[in-house]
């Protein structure tokens, strides 16, 4: 009997957590011309309309290179400032840390609002050059929290060792410390890659006509058409998502660095 409200809440908070995926992927399904639910039957000619609009494919490769690109940028930023702030007693660590984390501390519309009036706006730049570095800024916190986590757990003398029998210290750093933790990379990285991709409240103020991200086109999308391809590209997304994390659990242990 005591066993028994432990279930119901479990059951009520896995409802509350899966219901609206559920909900989507049955819209999806749809053979009906508009998004409702319960769907009009059963179809799957709305998935396969995902792939014939043009304007979902650009924006696909606008967020793909994004996430890609500026996931790189963020760890070529983050693995050196990691090993910094947990191999020395650098002056200030912990405010560098909490700068570090800012963007995703303050909430993104206010972020994405300050990078547009202060950053955007005053020097000129493109749209794709604001976006890139603003997905890298969004994505720096992660690399540095993931990485800075697996060089916690590698044992010091290792590095030492190296430097003993002759390697110099970037010598140590390049066949030593990165190999014992690119799992925490490859993790930082699969991390970095799902947010950018993901990213909404940011990518809305630095978007425009010809460079969309896909959450952002899709967004537009729904105001001139209420048809279920938008729900069908969400479940693909959301199964995209799924399927990354749950590779990088299987292969890299991903919850350790998380």
């Amino acid at each position: 009997m005591n066993r028994l409200p432990t279930w119901l809440i479990l059951t009520l908070t896995l409802t509350f957590l899966i219901g609206p995926f559920l909900i989507i992927i049955a819209a999806a399904l749809s053979a009906g011309n508009s998004l409702a639910f319960p769907p009009q039957g059963l179809s799957l000619k709305w998935f396969i309309k995902v792939f014939t609009i043009e304007s979902f494919r650009a924006s696909f490769a606008v967020s793909m290179g994004l996430a890609v690109f500026g996931t790189l940028a963020a760890l070529a930023l983050g693995i050196p400032a990691s090993y910094a702030m947990t191999r020395y007693r650098v002056p200030g660590a912990e405010a560098v840390k909490l700068i570090v984390s800012s963007p995703i501390i303050v909430p993104g519309i206010i972020v994405g609002l300050a990078l547009l009036r202060y950053l955007v706006l005053p020097t000129g730049l493109g749209m794709l050059t604001a976006l890139f570095l603003a997905h890298t800024a969004l994505v720096l916190p992660y690399a540095v929290r993931v990485v800075s986590a697996s060089m916690e757990n590698l044992r010091t003398d290792m590095e030492e060792a190296a430097l003993i029998l002759g390697c110099t210290r970037m010598q140590a750093v390049t066949k030593v410390v990165l190999p014992n933790i690119r799992g925490g990379i490859l993790a930082a990285f699969i991390l970095g890659f799902v947010t950018s991709f993901n990213q909404v409240p940011v990518s809305l103020f630095l978007s425009g006509p010809g460079v969309r991200t896909l959450p952002i086109d899709m967004i537009a999308y729904m105001e001139i058409n209420y048809d279920p391809s938008v729900a069908a590209l969400s479940a693909l997304l959301a199964f995209l998502s799924i399927g990354i994390i749950l590779a990088a659990e299987r292969f890299l242990g991903f919850s350790k660095y998380v």
